[in-house]
């Protein structure tokens, strides 16, 4: 009777201190972090070099006007190997494009992430072939994560659709055309409708399961657990790095977004369904490319953690969202 006794005793305080812990835990995220994220940019990220002059010149902002159809951001961490064949493709398609059609003008902004080797130099030979009106070289001062590399792209075009690719080629960039129907669709052509049309590779889980270890495979279900238990529930795929949202809902997301590393996807995604954006997902198609800056357990670890800090602060009103940017 008295080891009954104890052991309830123990598991109330237990409880108790558990909860103890949250509570603490809430008060210090309330006191210690910003209902909406501080942006810094520091000066020389202001300004992209034009190779033709030798002059800096200023980024316009999202909150601009656009002046063309589309931009894509491309965010990138030492991928002086891996980017040139991802720009090789990617440019051929939107010249091919922009030949054909005399309505569609685009811009391609390389947003190197604090490169310590020569994506800058490797990117900035493109400028060189292009011109600073097709293409722009944004180099940030440090090392802010991907999310914040796209956050700083997107804060800096000029497109009326706004599409981040990821540096390493993974993704066809003729699947372009996939996500552009799709958004057309969502949005009637009209970028101040709020819409994502949004790259997935859901379609492979099944080739993919196969190819991976087992201890991949765990990790892979996990963190899809996570995801539809604390930010995301409609969404198969969040992490593929091709997404397209209109000039209107860049600006209600990015401006929110805090999370700067892996997990960005889902919180931007987590903004989109809590705003009521209108998200559809898009099978495209997606090949591994050898170099990734993933570390399967850590970096699946650190997202694990971010997606339950995403939803704590989120539903502690640690963080908030913008109720007039609610559909």
């Amino acid at each position: 009777m008295l080891t009954t006794e104890f052991v309830q005793l123990a598991l109330l305080i237990g409880s108790g201190s558990i909860f103890f812990l949250f509570v603490v835990l809430g008060i210090v995220l309330k006191i210690t972090t910003t209902a909406f994220p501080k942006i810094v940019r520091f000066k020389d990220e202001q300004y992209y070099k034009d190779p033709s002059t030798g002059d800096n010149r200023p980024f316009p902002s999202l909150e601009d006007e656009p002046t063309l159809k589309l931009s894509v951001i491309v965010p990138a961490f030492d991928e002086e190997k891996r980017l040139p064949i991802m720009l090789d493709e990617c440019m051929e398609y939107l010249e091919a494009r922009a030949r054909k059609e005399k309505d569609f003008t685009y811009e391609v902004i390389i947003v190197s992430d604090g490169s310590r080797d020569r994506t800058v130099d490797v990117a900035m030979k493109y400028v060189e072939k292009y011109g600073v009106e097709k293409l722009r070289v944004l180099a940030l001062v440090q090392n802010r994560g991907k999310g914040g590399a796209v956050r700083m792209g997107m804060l800096s075009s000029r497109g009326q659709f706004l599409l981040f690719a990821d540096a390493d080629g993974a993704t066809k960039f003729a699947d372009y055309g996939k996500l552009e129907r799709s958004m057309m669709e969502l949005s009637g052509s009209e970028w101040k409708r709020d819409a994502l049309a949004i790259g997935s590779r859901a379609h492979l889980e099944e080739e993919a399961t196969a190819q991976r270890t087992f201890f991949r495979t765990i990790l892979m279900h996990g963190f899809h657990l996570l995801v539809w238990t604390f930010a995301v529930k409609k969404i198969r795929d969040t992490q593929c790095g091709f997404k397209l949202v209109t000039r209107s809902a860049a600006r209600k997301l990015f401006q929110v977004m805090h999370v700067e590393r892996w997990a960005f996807d889902v919180e931007l995604l987590f903004i989109a369904q809590s705003y009521n954006i209108p998200i559809e997902e898009v099978a495209v198609n997606w090949t591994e490319i050898e170099g990734s800056k993933l570390t399967p357990f850590w970096s699946w670890l650190q997202m694990g953690r971010d997606l339950m800090l995403i939803w704590f602060r989120y539903a502690i009103g640690a963080w908030q969202l913008r109720k007039e940017h609610s559909n």
